[in-house]
């Protein structure tokens, strides 16, 4: 990891691996180019990171008979009642067929709900253009729009598949966090903050960074469009973090740090319990971390899944083994903000590996696939 750290690909890195009891953290490189040393303490922006904590949410939520799987989120969420669907994805918007059924708290947890975002040249199909115009295509930025308007613009657009017919990223997890805040009557940062960051510990993550922490804020950076040195892409010091966002996005929008976000993936280890204390179910947690998906909507996926993975809930599942850590049952996700974190139940092993350099593709970084290789190699017995 260092190597990354020297070459200059990367300001800074925090590295954490556990397995069965022993945990073992290192910190490279800087917190900004020329600024502070990196910490184990240093907090980032883990981005897509957010997604199983969320999907984690709703589960409570579903434990405690206010959420159902299998139900239409539409007396919740009424603005995504009555969809319309496209044709086909390069159809006017006008050109649309009536849902074959409502959208479901399933679809959302498992990004099945029929929109989301397409990969495809942004720009190439009237949908694409008319959600940037909304203000609703994520990025590595905080969107400006705050959750009911959000909504409102949602449901003035129509769906891109039909229900359960599709596998499309991100979308449902920023549809989830609302329906968290409105089925629990709380901000969807009061629900996480009394259900799982206070139970687990986790007193450096949230949707900002409070004054008082930004000493330990990370700068983050991406590759510049002309040299492809590193750019500024947001400066800890005068952050976009600093303050209480518009839009707290399930899909995206926490700040963690490596001890944080290992208390959450241990909990998923230990089936739910965190120091003798049950957050979630045994029943929960294994439904969490199957595969959902058809062989056909991961083969449509294939940018994200590989010949190796599938989809669960909020998070990907290792299926297939196909280089050193991909151990079938492993499962986690990574950040676009240059983050990841897995768990792996049949090691017993839990990694999490966090830089401030955007990701560039759907597709892991070298740096990704080298702190994987590592600390798998590491294994002797």
């Amino acid at each position: 990891m260092d190597g990354y750290v020297e070459s200059g690909k990367i300001p800074g890195i925090v590295t954490l691996v556990s397995r069965r009891g022993e945990v073992v953290v290192d910190a490279f490189g800087k917190q900004s180019l020329g600024g502070g040393s990196m910490r184990r303490d240093s907090i980032f922006r883990i981005s897509s990171m957010t997604k199983p904590i969320v999907a984690a949410a709703a589960m409570i939520l579903v434990e405690e008979c206010k959420l159902r799987l299998n139900d239409r989120i539409d007396d919740l969420l009424p603005e995504l009642a009555d969809r319309k669907v496209l044709r086909r994805i390069d159809s006017p918007l006008d050109d649309t067929v009536p849902a074959n059924r409502p959208i479901t708290l399933r679809d959302l947890l498992t990004f099945k709900l029929g929109i989301g975002i397409v990969m495809a040249p942004p720009g190439l199909y009237p949908i694409q253009i008319a959600l940037d115009e909304a203000g609703l295509t994520p990025g590595p930025n905080p969107l400006k729009v705050a959750p009911d308007e959000y909504m409102s613009r949602l449901g003035r657009l129509p769906l891109i598949h039909q229900p359960g017919e599709k596998w499309m990223y991100h979308l449902g997890s920023d549809i989830l966090g609302i329906l968290v805040a409105r089925a629990s009557g709380q901000s969807l940062e009061q629900f996480l903050h009394t259900r799982l960051f206070a139970p687990l510990g986790m007193k450096d993550t949230g949707f900002h960074v409070p004054a008082e922490k930004l000493n330990r804020f990370t700068s983050s950076y991406m590759a510049g469009k002309e040299t492809g040195e590193l750019a500024v892409h947001d400066e800890a010091s005068a952050s976009r973090w600093a303050e209480p966002p518009l839009f707290p996005s399930g899909g995206g929008g926490l700040v963690s740090t490596v001890d944080d976000y290992l208390a959450f993936c241990q909990m998923m280890l230990d089936k739910g319990v965190h120091n003798g204390e049950r957050i979630l179910s045994r029943p929960s947690i294994e439904l969490m971390i199957t595969d959902h998906l058809t062989p056909e909507q991961k083969a449509d996926a294939r940018i994200f899944f590989g010949e190796h993975s599938g989809w669960g809930f909020g998070l990907a599942v290792n299926t297939r083994r196909v280089d050193l850590a991909t151990v079938p049952g492993r499962f986690g996700w990574d950040g676009g903000i240059g983050t990841t974190a897995y768990t792996d139940p049949v090691e017993g092993v839990i990694g999490i590996l966090m830089t401030q350099r955007l990701m560039e593709s759907p597709e892991p970084p070298g740096v990704f696939l080298d702190f994987w290789t590592s600390a798998y190699q590491s294994i002797d017995d």
